[in-house]
This record gives C-alpha cells, sequence and structure tokens, in this order.
C-alpha cells in the first residue's frame, strides 16, 4: 500500500468514518461485559456547532473511545432538546416572514409548522459532531419530543402531582415578554446596569404638602395601590391615617405603615405597586391592597396605562418622565446603578408578573441529591470546588415553575372541566380524565368534549431532567432491559453554566424515580473564551466556526489544540495557534510512521544500541501509561493528553528513533524493525481516542487488518512493571549526549569527525547506555580513567568527569584564552554576590527568599569556576 508524502486529513476523515459506521462500532446493545455510558448533553434542536460543543464533545469522545479499547461496552447516547422558547420563537420568526401571525392560528397548526421546521432543521448539530468524529450510538438517537420521550414526562407529571408535589397557584412569576412566557428563577441572570433614580411627589390628600417616592420605574406609579412608611420613621408620623394622589392617574391610595420599609434607601417612602414587584405583591396581600395590572403580555401598557395605553414600557418610562415633569411632580433624577433581571433565553428585561402556573415542591426532593453529592460522594463533581456552589444552590431551592405559555413542548396533562379553580383532573391520556372527571362531579354523562386540556407546556428542563433514564425507557418501564444494563451511567461531561438548571435536577430525578443516582462522575468544562478572555458570541465576532476550523486543521488538530489546554472547570483562552500545533502534531506522527515504513529491513543480527532503545522505550511507555491511568482517574483529560504529546513527540520521535535508525543506506534489522511497529502501534492505541482519524488510518496501513482488528475496538496496552533504572540510567546518559553535543557545536567538530572520550569514574558510572551514547555522538571509544586527562576540554555530569581529547581542529591558545576570560567573569560575579552576603544591612533587612536566591548564585558561581579551572589545567 503506498503511503502519501502529505497526511490529506478530509479524505481520511470521510473514509474512516465512513468505515466505523459501516461496521456499526459505535452501536451497543446489552451483553456480558461491563458497561460503560454516557448521554450526551441534548444540544438544542434549534443549534449549530460553535466551540463549547466542540469541546464538550471532543472530552466525550475520548472517553467513550478509550472505554472501548479497554473493553468495555461503551454506549453514547445522542440527542437534541426542543427548547421550546428558543425554537417557538424561531418558528414565529419564520411565520411572520411568511405574512402569518401565531396568534390567528390553532395550536394543531402551529405545532404542524413547528414540526416541519424541526424535521428540516433540527438535524444539522448531530450531523456537524459526525465531522468532529463523534462516535455516538446513532441508532440510539433520541428526541426530547419523541412519543416515547414525552409519554415519559406525561407519566412523571402525573405522578408528582398524585404524590402531592405538583400544584397549580396565582403567584408573582418572572415574564418574558418577547417570548410571552413565564421562566424559573434560574432561568433569570441578573446584570448590573447604570439606570435612573426618578424623585416623584405625591399630593397629600386634601392639603397642599407632598411626600416624595424615589422609584427606578416611573412607568409603574400607574399601578400604585399604596404608599408604604416604615412606623419608626419619625419624618413621616403626621401622615398616619392619610391618603396620597398618584400623579397623572389622580387614583387616591393609602398611606400604610410598615417595618418592611428601609428608612435609609431613597427618601425612606415607597410606593406599592402589588401587581409588579414580588415584594409589593407580600405587601399587598399583608395590608389587603388592590391589585391594577398595568402590562399587556408584551409588556406594553394596557387601559390601565391612560393615554399611553399600547406603548412598550421603555418608550413609556421616558414619556412620563416628562410628564411628570411638566406638572411639576418630578423633584429630580439621579444616576442609579442597579441589578436588571434578564431572559437567560430571550435576554429580554423581565417583568414581575401575577399568574396561574404550575409549581413543583422542590425541598424535600432535593434531599437525597444533596445528600449523594455533599456527603455519601455517590456522585463526584471534577473539579470539587463547584460542590459549593451546588450546596448553595441546592440548600436554597426553591419550588419550581414548570409551566410555560407555549405551544411546542409537552402540554400539561390536566383537564378542566368547569368555572371553578379546582375544576379540573391531572391524567396521562383524556380517557383517564374522563373518568376522574366523572368520579370527581358524580356526573356520569360528561364526555372527553366536555373536558378542556390546559393550553401551556411544560418547561424544557422537565423533560431534559428524566434523560438519562429515558433514554433508555426507564421512566415508561422500569424493568426494561437497556434500563438495568446501562443505568446509572458512568460520567457525565457539561458545562457549570447548568449545574442547577440540569445537572442537579437530574439528580433529583434520578433517586426519586430509580432510587439510584443517574451517573457517577460530572467533568464540568470551563467556558471557550478567546485570547482576550472574552466569552466566545456571534455579536462580538470572536467565534470560529468549527466546521472551518475542521476544514483548515484537520478534525484531530483541532481536538488536540483545544483539549491540550481544557483542564476541568478552567476556562479556556482560544486561539487558532492551538489548532496549528495540533496539525504539527498530527504531521509529526505521520513523518514518524513513513520513517519507519521507509527503512529497508534485513535479516541481519541486532545491534547493542538497539536493544538498549527498545528496553528503554518499553519502561518509558509503561511509566507514562500509569502516568495517563492516573490523569483519567482524576480527570485530568488535558495532562493526560500532554503526557501522551510528550511521549511521542519527545522519546519516541526525537529520541527513540534517532536511536535504532540504520546507517545512510544501511538495513534495518528485523528484531528492531518490528520492535519499533510494536511500540508504534502501542502509541497509536494511547492517541486514539485523541486523535481518532489519524491513528486508524496509520493502523490501517502497518498491515492487512480485518474489521475485527480496527484500531477503534483495539485492545488498550496492558499495564506492566517496568525497571525504573533504566529510566534513570537514560537521562544520565542523555545529559552526556548533550554535554558532547555542546562540545561539538562550541568548537565547530562536524558529526563526520569521529572523536574520543575518557570519564573520570568518580561516580562509578553505568556504561548500560555507552552503546547509544556511541551512537549519537559518534565517539569512537569510550574509555573509564582514573586520572585526568590532559589536552583535553571537559563537562562534568553528576560527579563525573567527561574528558573529550582536542583534535585538530582546535585552536589550544584560543581556547585557553576564552576560557580564562569566562573565569575572569565568574569570578568577579562572586565577588559582587558575597559581597551582598557580607554586609550585616543588606542580610539583616532582606526578605529570606531574597537571601536564599543570593546563596544559590553564590554556589552556582563557585561551581561553575571550579569547572572552568578544571578545564583550564587540562589544556596547560
Amino acid at each position: 500500500m503506498t503511503i502519501p508524502a502529505q497526511f490529506d486529513a478530509k479524505a481520511v476523515e470521510a473514509k474512516w468514518y465512513g468505515y466505523w459506521m459501516e461496521n456499526n462500532y459505535f452501536h451497543s446493545e446489552p451483553d456480558s461485559r461491563t458497561p460503560y455510558t454516557i448521554v450526551i448533553p441534548p444540544p438544542n434542536v434549534t443549534g449549530v456547532l460553535h466551540m463549547g460543543h466542540m469541546l464538550n464533545n471532543t472530552i466525550q469522545d475520548v472517553l467513550i473511545r478509550r472505554a472501548r479499547l479497554k473493553g468495555f461496552n461503551a454506549c453514547w447516547v445522542p440527542g437534541t432538546d426542543h427548547a421550546s422558547i428558543a425554537t417557538e420563537a424561531k418558528v414565529v420568526a419564520k411565520l411572520k416572514a411568511e405574512g402569518v401571525n401565531k396568534a390567528d392560528l390553532i395550536r394543531e397548526e402551529f405545532l404542524k409548522h413547528a414540526w416541519e421546521w424541526t424535521d428540516k432543521y433540527g438535524g444539522v448539530i448531530l450531523e456537524q459532531l459526525k465531522k468532529l468524529g463523534a462516535s455516538c450510538d446513532w441508532e440510539r438517537t433520541k428526541f426530547t419530543m419523541d412519543p416515547d420521550m414525552s409519554a415519559s414526562v406525561i407519566k412523571s407529571f402525573v405522578d408528582l402531582y398524585n404524590k402531592g408535589l405538583i400544584y397549580r397557584g396565582y403567584r408573582m412569576v418572572n415574564w418574558d415578554p418577547e417570548a410571552k412566557t413565564t421562566l424559573s428563577d434560574e432561568e433569570v441572570i441578573y446584570e448590573e446596569r447604570q439606570g435612573k433614580l426618578y424623585h416623584i411627589k405625591y399630593q397629600i390628600e386634601g392639603t397642599t404638602d407632598y411626600i416624595t417616592i424615589a422609584t427606578t420605574r416611573p412607568e409603574t406609579i400607574l399601578g400604585d395601590t399604596a404608599i408604604c412608611i416604615n412606623p419608626n420613621d419619625e419624618r413621616y408620623t403626621h401622615l398616619q391615617g392619610k391618603k396620597a394622589i398618584v400623579p397623572i392617574a389622580n387614583r387616591v391610595i393609602p398611606i400604610i405603615f410598615d417595618e418592611y420599609v428601609d428608612m435609609e434607601f431613597g427618601t425612606g417612602a415607597l410606593k406599592v405597586t402589588p401587581a409588579h414587584d414580588v415584594n409589593d405583591k407580600d405587601l399587598g396581600d399583608k395590608h389587603g391592597l388592590e391589585i391594577i395590572d398595568i402590562f399587556n403580555e408584551d409588556a406594553t401598557l394596557n387601559s390601565f396605562g391612560l393615554h399611553y395605553a399600547g406603548k412598550d414600557r421603555f418608550v413609556v418610562r421616558d414619556e412620563i418622565a416628562k410628564e411628570l415633569e411638566a406638572i411639576g411632580s418630578l423633584e429630580k433624577v439621579e444616576t442609579h446603578l442597579n441589578k436588571v433581571g434578564t431572559s437567560e433565553r430571550t435576554k429580554a428585561v423581565i417583568e414581575p408578573r401575577l399568574s396561574d402556573q404550575w409549581f413543583l415542591k422542590m425541598e424535600e426532593l432535593a434531599k437525597p441529591a444533596i445528600k449523594a453529592v455533599l456527603e455519601t460522594e455517590e456522585v463526584k463533581l471534577y473539579p470539587n470546588r463547584f460542590n459549593n456552589t451546588y450546596r448553595h444552590w441546592m440548600e436554597n431551592i426553591r419550588d419550581w415553575n414548570i409551566s410555560r405559555q407555549l405551544w411546542w413542548g409537552q402540554q400539561i396533562p390536566a383537564y378542566y372541566f368547569g368555572d371553578g379553580k379546582e375544576d379540573f383532573v391531572v391524567a396521562e391520556t383524556p380517557e383517564a380524565a374522563l373518568e376522574l372527571a366523572k368520579a370527581k362531579t358524580g356526573n356520569a354523562a360528561l364526555t372527553v368534549a366536555d373536558l378542556t386540556q390546559d393550553a401551556d407546556a411544560l418547561d424544557t428542563w422537565f423533560s431534559s431532567w428524566l434523560w438519562p433514564m429515558s433514554v433508555f425507557g426507564g421512566v415508561l418501564n422500569p424493568e426494561s432491559k437497556d434500563f438495568k444494563y446501562y443505568y446509572p451511567t458512568n460520567d457525565l461531561v457539561t458545562g457549570p453554566d447548568i449545574l442547577f438548571f440540569w445537572v442537579a435536577r437530574m439528580i433529583i430525578a434520578g433517586y426519586e424515580y430509580a432510587g439510584e443516582k443517574p451517573f457517577t462522575n460530572v467533568y464540568l468544562t470551563g467556558l471557550v473564551r478567546d485570547n482576550q478572555r472574552r466569552k466566545m458570541s456571534k455579536s462580538l465576532g470572536n467565534s470560529p466556526d468549527p466546521l472551518d476550523l475542521i476544514e483548515k486543521f484537520g478534525a484531530d488538530g483541532v481536538r488536540v489544540g483545544l483539549l491540550l489546554s481544557a483542564s476541568a472547570g478552567n476556562d479556556i483562552l482560544f486561539d487558532e495557534e492551538l489548532c496549528n500545533q495540533g496539525k504539527g502534531f498530527t504531521n509529526k506522527i505521520w513523518n514518524a510512521f513513513r520513517l519507519i515504513t521507509g527503512w529497508e529491513v534485513a535479516d541481519i543480527a541486532q545491534p547493542e544500541y538497539a536493544k538498549k532503545a527498545l528496553a528503554w522505550y518499553e519502561a518509558k511507555l509503561q511509566k507514562t501509561l500509569a502516568e495517563i491511568e492516573d490523569h483519567f482517574e482524576k480527570y485530568r483529560i488535558s495532562d493526560a493528553l500532554m503526557a501522551i504529546y510528550k511521549l511521542v513527540w519527545d522519546d519516541f520521535c526525537s529520541w527513540f528513533l534517532e536511536m535504532i535508525k540504520p546507517g545512510y543506506q544501511q538495513p534495518i534489522d528485523r528484531a528492531t524493525f518490528e520492535g519499533a511497529i510494536a511500540m508504534l502501534e502501542a502509541n497509536l492505541k494511547l492517541l486514539h481516542p485523541f486523535m481518532p482519524f489519524l491513528t486508524e488510518e496509520i493502523w490501517q496501513h502497518i498491515a492487512e487488518r480485518s474489521t475485527d482488528e480496527a484500531l477503534i475496538i483495539a485492545q488498550w496496552p496492558e499495564t506492566k512493571a517496568f525497571d525504573a533504572s533504566i529510566l534513570e540510567g537514560f537521562d544520565f546518559a542523555t545529559e552526556v549526549i548533550a554535554g558532547i553535543r555542546t562540545i561539538r557545536k562550541d568548537k565547530n567538530i562536524p558529526f563526520k569527525d569521529a572523536i574520543e572520550l575518557k570519564v573520570v569514574d568518580s561516580e562509578n558510572a553505568s556504561d548500560n547506555f555507552d552503546s547509544i551514547i556511541t551512537k549519537l555522538t559518534n565517539v569512537s571509544g569510550i574509555e573509564y580513567v582514573t586520572e585526568k586527562v590532559g589536552g583535553a576540554l571537559t563537562f562534568r555530569v553528576k560527579s563525573n568527569e567527561y574528558f573529550v581529547p582536542v583534535t585538530g581542529s582546535v585552536n589550544i591558545e584560543e581556547e585557553i584564552a576564552k576560557l580564562e576570560e569566562e573565569l575572569k567573569y565568574n569570578q568577579g560575579f562572586l565577588k559582587s554576590v558575597q559581597s551582598k552576603l557580607n554586609n550585616e544591612k543588606f542580610m539583616a533587612g532582606a526578605p529570606e527568599k531574597v537571601v536564599a536566591n543570593e546563596r544559590q548564585k553564590e554556589a552556582d558561581a563557585l561551581a561553575k569556576i571550579a569547572t572552568l579551572e578544571q578545564s583550564l589545567a587540562s589544556l596547560k
């Protein structure tokens, strides 16, 4: 088989991914082997591959490919999330562009459009993952809106409702006016923004006096139903029993007193708008205040907004400030920094809103999940510093608002049959709901047509918290073969930004439905940032297209580039140069393979240096293998790759191949060649999880392989005992080699000119690697002597002194002059250092670290001077 001079990543990637797919290497079925299972964090069905996906899925692929090589029954389940808010927004935008308004459609018509959109675009990101080399079990691909997945969600809702954990309540919620739906507390991102504090004057009824209120939202005065004052505030005791008039609205409202008010903030008087602030709602309930909602669902003002009706809240803010100023009710305006809640999905500013919603009680449900991570450590977070974040969230958990005012998603299985708030039943099907309704009402004449299903959909996270169970059918059938075999899964790889959204909730669901953890280890990746530490985003234009990177550097190059700097939980400062480094590594390995296979092989005796080289590399491989296993055990994936990188680049390509390389136009002996191929194959196994395409290509070039001998299903290198003294001996030999090479370089002695080497053996140095030293430095012979050699150049390795007798190419006089100049410089340097150390003032005042540094300088200078003096003595 002809080996191309250049590695063609594009051709190789297409060839081997097709081969792996054709031979079904990614698919898993339960068998007698130990399972190793990963479920993919399902990307939004609306999404395309970005750098975060690239990092996350590369790590998962590394873990799953390594598990296959280690003999596990590896199963990586892929899939996508229906992403209620994001997908519905895209479909609405598409329809709007076509002149269709969602409000003009019935639910079934809209869902038809949503499914058409999903069928057309929904598989894009999974196809892109294949370009990366992701070895998912594509036959198991799931979508959170698949019939069985939706049935699992509905079943869990009904179960939790019947347990008394789900309830319907009229509560203040977070309203996203762009998506026109409620959000859970965790989906609100608080941002510090520069705003204004408006000081507004409210006239006291029946007087010309007024009270000033400070607010950041002047538009909401149209919904004011009281002014509240702290009863301990002596400034306002005269207002007991009084009323005030709301400017513009001219509505008379009571002045109430409550210790809730902070006397130090603003003017110490608070406007109370129960429909638009959760704390105001609590005050309103306590004092029996009227509730006036001034907003439509899109945050424009309704009829209570008077002449501002139909206008956006932020437009009204500016206009109402001008009107207040015009009528003399605006005292002053100050700049004010405050936290503003925004939608995690649409980025719209959240509007507090009173609404009937469905909630899940979380306090009791969370307890087993708290214990599993923080006490028993059945579930481990990597890095474990995220335990503190987990603890904070879980110990301060609030009831989960699980309903959304959307059509795309699982429709809430509550069925209404009357006008009262309690006139509903909850069931998995309309037929089951009808039976419950008949029993509840005693009306046997009821039909399904008399029932109306709740229009809301469930929060998407209420679907994905079941993911590790539902992908294996475990919610609908806990006794299913797949569920009992693959669950709990092994590792979860995800971002820390969804530690609570998804990870914690999956742990909660696992203990609630399966009675055990959903996974054992959670590897939390960092965020991918640019080299200015900015988060990657399309708006900043700093996020490269992953497919463009793969086109430019090859999938293996991109994978290596990302992972070399991707330590758990730490942000990655991405630079394309990292991918270029990965590409360079790819080429290095390819060229090393071409070098080996380009040698002529002959049945000749194996040289001593080759035997030593093979013994050394086998030991080095085993030492590195132990390090790699330790790194993987601790989820230090980046460190594992770096250990392999150094082994292959430094030890294999730079040292090992140089040691065994035959002479010019000379053949290599068969034993050494076969040993080199065995070492190369071991390297390929270690590299395969990180660089699957390159390694499979080389593996298949080395020999004719049957389909059951492909690298993807080969056996991970076996861990064996090794002799550490071989590694120590070689490290010593490399220092000797470096010393000789330095002399050759400094004295311009060509490599073709053989030189002698004599060793004054004060440490009984081993001659174990003399054959290697001889080959790599062109030494004609190594002689161990007891006395120093005159007329020679010297260097020292530990306590052993090495002498290279000078040849005619070295000018002795010039060399002596050079050494004397260097000696003079070092003696002067030593004198200046010792003057500091002999200075009492310096020694008394200098930090301990500085003094230690000066003492080290002294020791280094003394050692250097001794060596120079010895070299001079040998030349004179």
